[in-house]
């Protein structure tokens, strides 16, 4: 087993910087979250933000900016319930103690840093920054608010993925001679979201891209009529899946929000430079002896591939990570797995060989020509496009090298397995065998008895506003997968996943649903309902009532009574609620379903 010094892990004391010997620092980096190695910077995580403050000063001031991250998930989210209850536990916080970090810490660490450093720069990043970087609609506070560079003070902003921005914008601030202010960050850094006022508009130079601008209808048009927020967000999207994607602009108040187009997907070279760092992937010493959930779940994990171009309605990770997959070298993934196997407490189980989903891995256009001038939000609805390799060997080659390694015994698939992928038919012989090839050694070898798959629900209506297939695919592939079982003398499950209340979604499709998955013996648990969380689709429709593509009408449950009364029917099973799911077929006028699930038949 490789046994560590402190050095190993970057700093997060004035005294664990002296260590290496810095007597200043470049970056600091605050974060919502506790601080696991993985992939002349400093972190501080979860800093106290209720007392004096020395959690914020202990540092000191950085040579160029500070950083400021929520986290891995957005700050509302990982606090509040689909019903805005607080949760009992945080998953990225020792112990699971849910009051170590504030509401919104993006807002809340800035406002605290630029009040202590008013002038050094603040730079914004992580999913919670990217995904609030415009106006968008906020679930917990039930309004419209304004990009997060309005309420945070934030002096600049990096979207999605940040390795390249963060890289350049560091490398570029290393010229400027004495310290940087806020004044010396550039504001031509692909990836980037900055405010300026409305005379600097007319000065800025022409988008490098050669794509223009797009302007945006402004904040207090969107507060105002809510489908002008829908066309909006319908824009959002397509230049976030375009290769090359136009400069988009938003006025709020006084102020425009630019947000410059991203990067070009990484090479597969940037993607292991990332990942080959000489990461602990251990909890900082300082977390001896306390348990942090989220890392308990994926410290035998490795993340094969970045993006996923499935463009499910109600996902954030296609407009936080892109639709284009960009996937690790077999050598960079094979360095990770034999690191792993000299971590404490490796039994030699891989707990996940995945990415955002399962089996994307060098998947992307035969013909990139095309994918250049396409802005699709999904690869794969409502059909899987013809220009798509479906190919799954590369994969099966990642797997095979994998568990030839010494010292692991077994690596299972813990991501969700996209089976419409899997039941697609290409006009390449060679690909569907390679498919053929690869459920079948899925199921048989990669299964740790349970295999997650999401079909989401059983309604096909409202299966097309989430962009997922119809369900007869997943009856197909449950067929499939029960006579791979049977042939191989296993006794294994699928475990589905469901979403109540989504846009489209009514009581009598939740009462359907219930019917179905009785028929198919499935007792449901991996259940949720759906959270409106900010830049997806369905969120949009939840809060403006219109498809953003559409502009047509569609029905969201809203309230707690009418969440709850389509929840129930995942749990027809339980005694505890027979009786309302019963009364609440007959106020829907669905008898017939009655005998169909409580019927002796």
């Amino acid at each position: 087993m490789k046994e560590y010094k402190l050095t190993d892990w970057l700093p997060t004391t004035k005294k664990e910087a002296e260590l290496r010997g810095w007597n200043e620092l470049d970056v600091i980096i605050f974060s919502g979250d506790a601080y696991v190695d993985h992939p002349k910077v400093a972190i501080i995580p979860q800093p106290n933000w209720r007392d004096d403050l020395r959690d914020f000063k202990k540092l000191g001031r950085p040579r160029l900016f500070f950083g400021v991250s929520a986290g891995c998930m957005d700050s509302m989210v990982n606090k509040y319930t689909a019903n805005r209850r607080l949760r009992s536990e945080d998953a990225y916080t020792p112990d699971g103690r849910h009051d170590m970090r504030p509401e919104y810490p993006s807002i809340v660490y800035t406002q605290i840093l630029k009040k202590l450093y008013p002038d050094v720069p603040v730079v914004l990043g992580g999913i919670e920054a990217s995904l609030r970087r415009l106006t968008h609609y906020d679930y917990w506070e039930e309004k419209l608010r304004p990009s997060i560079l309005v309420e945070s003070g934030a002096d600049l902003l990096i979207y999605g993925m940040g390795e390249k921005p963060i890289t350049e914008l560091s490398e570029r601030l290393l010229e400027v001679k004495g310290e940087v202010h806020a004044g010396d960050l550039p504001h031509d850094i692909p990836q980037t979201a900055y405010l300026i006022s409305q005379k600097e508009v007319a000065a800025l130079p022409e988008n490098p891209n050669g794509q223009g601008d797009l302007t945006l209808y402004s904040h207090e048009e969107c507060l105002k009529d809510k489908k002008k927020q829908a066309q909006n967000f319908r824009h959002i999207e397509e230049e976030s899946n375009r290769y090359a994607a136009a400069r988009i602009l938003q006025q709020v108040g006084k102020q425009t929000v630019v947000t410059n187009p991203p990067y070009p997907p990484m090479t597969q070279g940037e993607l292991d430079m990332s990942f080959d760092l000489p990461y602990t992937r251990l909890p900082h010493p300082k977390y001896k002896n306390k348990r942090i959930p989220a890392y308990e779940m994926i410290k035998f994990s490795v993340n094969i591939h970045r993006g996923c171009f499935g463009g499910c309605a109600f996902c954030t990770i296609s407009a936080h990570q892109g639709k284009f997959i960009v996937s690790r070298s077999k050598e960079s993934i094979l360095k990770e797995v034999k690191a792993i196997a000299e971590m404490p407490d490796f039994k030699g189980y891989l707990s996940d060989l995945g990415g955002p989903s399962a089996n994307m891995y060098q998947m992307g256009g035969k013909d990139t020509a095309l994918c250049r001038r396409c802005k699709r939000p999904s690869c794969i609805h409502p059909k899987v496009c013809t220009n798509l390799n479906t190919d799954h060997q590369p994969l099966l080659e990642i797997y095979h090298a994998v568990d030839s390694l010494p010292g692991i015994k077994k690596s299972f698939i813990g991501s969700g397995v996209r089976y419409d992928l899997l039941l697609h038919q290409s006009k390449d012989a060679k690909t569907n065998q390679s498919t053929k090839e690869y459920t079948r050694e899925l199921i048989t070898r990669h299964v740790s008895g349970r295999l997650k798959v999401a079909p989401e629900h059983t309604s096909d209506k409202v299966l097309y506003l989430m962009r997922k297939p119809p369900f007869e695919q997943f009856y197909e592939f449950k067929r499939i997968f029960d006579k791979i079982n049977k042939e191989a003398g296993l006794r294994q499950q699928i475990i589905p996943y469901f979403i109540s209340s989504h846009p489209g979604c009514t009581e009598e499709d939740m009462a359907e649903l219930a019917v179905i998955t009785k028929k198919l013996d499935f007792h449901l648990e991996q259940v949720q309902d759906f959270t409106p969380t900010p830049m997806t689709v369905s969120t949009e429709a939840w809060y403006t009532g219109v498809h953003p593509y559409t502009l047509e009408p569609v029905f969201s449950a809203k309230t707690p009574r009418e969440k709850l009364a389509q929840r129930m029917f995942f749990f027809w099973y339980k005694p505890e609620e027979r009786k309302a799911i019963i009364n609440e077929l007959r106020k829907i006028g669905r008898n017939d379903l009655i005998n169909k699930l409580y019927g002796k038949s």
